[in-house]
């Protein structure tokens, strides 16, 4: 069913301090998506999707309706398309309107303003202060990455936000970090930010939500680029792979997230959003991005080797998974 007038978010202040919530949710007691649940080939797919992925589940909303347009994901000439659910998707199926905002003025006043009138943002982060990345960045690494506030306290210096696979906390030198509460310089750009607002439109359940995503599903069929995309990224990959071979490991990390670790981590959240919309009429499209999903991870383990082999093989099997999955898809829900 449609429910205009369905509330969006409430914000929440918490009785116990000076935390102003989206939805009151604790890290400790928050339960993150199936989609990213530990058994999965790619936990973690890239940063924007995995926020969006989680605020929809936290708002109540099931983010496998959006998954559609990751169909459409291509050889880009030299990586793979950094997927994530277009805006229009996210509002014809949620009433959810996600648009760039300017950001002027103290980033944790304009954080707690926007939580406070039932919205959120995204914004880009240093994830050398993000106390989640502690097996990869966490204060050892200057790298950009997407979060959705859920909750800050200015007075305690604490933010709850939205990154990768769930929700987390970060407070104390890692809140005055983050923000440059210590550290205002001028020749610092400000960091890139996004409005999420909760009531652009109706909020679709049941089968009126699966019969949109159905539609939308098929519109960005009719918008898949023409070839297979594996065939050119096999010709990339044999004319980097001499370089990538002879390289440093943070080459490998680098060119593996962008290509093979990207092409699999898509294909595998769009075989969930196949499954969850066709259930059985979806099964041999999903079997066969499935291949793809087992393909790009031995793929990624021969490239890890850092040796020479036969990459032709690999990629004329993901190939003709690919032309076996389009097929199927299109054929179910034409």
């Amino acid at each position: 069913m449609a429910g205009r007038g369905h509330p969006a978010a409430v914000a929440v202040t918490m009785a116990t301090s000076g935390m102003v919530s989206l939805f009151g949710l604790d890290p400790a007691t928050y339960r993150s998506h199936p989609l990213h649940a530990a058994e999965r080939t790619y936990q973690e797919t890239n940063c924007y999707t995995d926020l969006l992925i989680e605020l929809l589940h936290a708002r109540g909303d099931e983010p496998l309706a959006c998954l559609g347009s990751i169909v459409r994901m291509d050889f880009e000439g030299d990586q793979w398309t950094f997927f994530k659910p277009p805006p229009e998707d996210l509002e014809r199926l949620f009433g959810v309107d996600i648009h760039e905002m300017q950001p002027y003025r103290s980033m944790p006043d304009q954080i707690a303003e926007l939580l406070a009138d039932g919205r959120s943002l995204t914004v880009e982060l240093d994830a050398w202060h993000l106390p989640d990345t502690a097996s990869s960045s966490y204060r050892t690494e200057h790298v950009k990455t997407g979060v959705a506030a859920e909750a800050i306290d200015l007075l305690g210096q604490r933010l709850r936000y939205f990154h990768n696979t769930s929700l987390h906390e970060l407070s104390g030198e890692d809140y005055r970090g983050v923000f440059r509460v210590d550290h205002a310089d001028d020749e610092i750009l400000p960091p890139y930010t996004e409005l999420i607002r909760f009531d652009a439109g109706p909020r679709l359940e049941g089968a009126a939500l699966r019969a949109a995503s159905r539609e939308i599903l098929r519109h960005h069929l009719d918008r898949v680029h023409a070839g297979n995309p594996f065939d050119r990224f096999g010709v990339r990959l044999s004319r980097d792979l001499p370089d990538l071979l002879a390289g440093d490991v943070a080459r490998f990390h680098a060119y593996a997230f962008a290509t093979v670790r990207m092409a699999g981590a898509g294909f595998e959240l769009c075989a969930s959003h196949v499954g969850w919309l066709l259930g059985d009429e979806g099964g041999r499209a999903v079997t066969a991005m499935s291949e793809i999903v087992e393909g790009s991870k031995l793929l990624g383990f021969k490239l890890a080797r850092r040796r020479p082999f036969d990459a032709e093989a690999a990629i004329d099997a993901l190939s003709e998974a690919w032309d076996v999955a389009l097929g199927a898809l299109d054929d179910a829900v034409r």
